[in-house]
Order: structure tokens, then sequence, then C-alpha cells
């Protein structure tokens, strides 16, 4: 494990982590984190109350938001993620602020929950093809966990609100693989107009992360390596610039396929936890080197230069 000097990955109550930022940020600077990537799904909503706690903690948090990209391809229905990382001041961008704002909503919110609420019923649903709830699931049952619902919440909402305890069945439901499955996240070809045109630096999160050998809270839904090796070229001309090597869920064969891509593509090198609790996904299991942070700090530096 390379060691930990920035944790670049990580989620807060503004997503789905169950720590609020300040929280997040004083844990990352008690164990003496140098960085902290405050990187929650598809919102800026966490960022400033991070920023805050990293001026009173002493510790630097590195601002970014984890963007979903959605694919419906004949080889995969689903997402990949975009790290996609900028500097603090362009908080104060109103413009900027709004553009991304408009990018995001455009790949969660209240619709796309309703539509897969709907769709769950149809098929799982107690009058459904494959009848699998004791009831329907209810747009209330997702919202009482947050306003930004993912899959964790779904899954939180089956086991919680439906009694349905088995993995399987969750995933069965839920999974990729499900008939009721609608990604979220943005079109690719939209994040590629942001990534070119705005001063950001997009990092391709956890490649191989879903095909992580055995079981593990990291490999989720994700694709395999080898399907996100054959978007990977499409996620370049997109404008990703770097990729999240180090990674909890990524095998030491994996990383090393990585580092080739990095190599071969002259890429960034990012590492992260990807927290989001104290106990299945938390804090400071990994991260990047101090040179490997400098050279994304300045990748972003230089884009925000370029944008004045």
């Amino acid at each position: 494990m390379t060691e930990i000097f920035a944790d670049l990955h990580n989620h807060t109550t503004a997503s789905d982590g169950d720590f609020p930022p300040g929280d997040l940020v004083a844990r990352a600077a008690g164990m003496g984190i140098k960085v902290i990537g405050v990187t929650d799904h598809d919102t800026l909503d966490g960022l400033e109350s991070a920023l805050d706690a990293g001026k009173k903690e002493g510790i630097e948090v590195f601002p970014g938001v984890e963007i979903s990209v959605r694919f419906k391809r004949a080889f995969f229905t689903g997402t990949l993620h975009v790290l996609t990382y900028f500097s603090n001041t362009l908080l104060n961008d109103s413009g900027f602020v709004k553009r991304f704002r408009a990018l995001l909503a455009q790949g969660r919110g209240e619709a796309l929950v309703r539509a897969r609420i709907e769709k769950i019923n149809e098929v799982f649903g107690p009058g459904g093809e494959s009848a699998l709830l004791s009831r329907e699931l209810t747009f209330e049952d997702i919202a009482a966990y947050s306003d930004n619902a993912s899959r964790r919440h779904f899954a939180m909402a089956l086991d919680e609100k439906l009694g349905i305890s088995d993995k399987d069945t969750i995933t069965q439901i839920i999974g990729n693989d499900s008939p009721a499955y609608l990604p979220s996240g943005v079109d690719l070809d939209q994040v590629k107009g942001f990534l070119k045109t705005e001063p950001v630096v997009g990092v391709l999160a956890h490649p191989a992360a879903g095909s992580y050998p055995g079981e593990g809270h990291y490999k989720e839904v994700l694709p395999p390596v080898e399907t996100v090796a054959r978007l990977l070229p499409e996620m370049l001309d997109a404008g990703v610039k770097g990729l999240e090597v180090h990674y909890p869920g990524h095998s030491p064969e994996h990383k090393v396929l990585l580092l080739d891509w990095a190599q071969k593509y002259d890429l960034l090198v990012t590492g992260g936890s990807d927290c989001h609790d104290e106990v299945n996904r938390p804090l400071g299991v990994i991260g990047a080197g101090e040179q490997e942070f400098m050279r994304l700090k300045q990748e972003v530096l230089c884009a925000e230069k370029k944008s004045r």
C-alpha cells in the first residue's frame, strides 16, 4: 500500500456517507492525513462545510464531486464514476456552481427515484412479474434516508422497511442485471462537454473494483475491468485525465494493470478509501502519495489558471 498522504475519495451525509462533512475532516486530521478529498455523489452541498472544518483542523480539504456517468450499451447497462476535482476558489464562482449543479441535476433526483420505484414495483411488487416484495416500495421509503438517493439507500429500504435481508435477493432487485434496473447518471456526451470546457480535472474512479475477487462492499454493482477497458478510450476522449489506482477494492494484479494504463496514456494516478462509514467502508484505508497528489493539484491549478 502506498503511503497515505492524501485520501482523495470520501463521502459525507451530503450524499450517502454516515459522517457530516466536518466530522469526516476532523477524523482525517486525527489520523495524520495531510489532504482529505471530499467527493460526494453528484452534489456540491457538503464542500463549504468541509472547507471550513479544514481551516479549523489544519488539514487541506481537496474538493470534488463523484459524477455518475450512465451507459446503456449492448455489453453494459450501468454507470461509471468520474471523480471531478477543482480549486476551492471556484465555489465562490456563482456561474461555475450553477453550471455544475445543472449538469448534476440531470443524473439523479426525485424523478429518477420515482422511475426506479415504479419499475421495481412493476417487476418485483406483489402483483409483479417476479413477485418478491410483501408490499409495493414507496417514494417515502427512500426519501426517509436521503434527498440524494443512491443504490445504498434502496438496499437499506429493502432491508429495513420491507424485511429483505438476503444480499443476493437485494442484488436481484436493484443490481445492474435486474430487469428493473435504471442507471443513474449523466450521459457521457454531457460530461464530456463539462470536462472539456470547465476548469476541472476528471479521474476515473475504482476502475477495477467490479472484478474484485470474492465478496466485498467495494464491489457492489460495478462493471468488471474488461468492460471498463472497452469504455476507457471513450472516457479519455471525454477528457478524463487520471485513474484511481490505489483503492481498497483493487487486487494487486489489477493495480499493476491500472498502473500500466496510466503509463501508456500518461494519466494521473490517485487513490482514496471511498469512505462511507466507520466499519464497512472506513476512512484512512488507502490513498495517494505526496508526489501523486502534487501532480493532481498542479493539474487542477493549471486548469483554473487557464479559465481566467
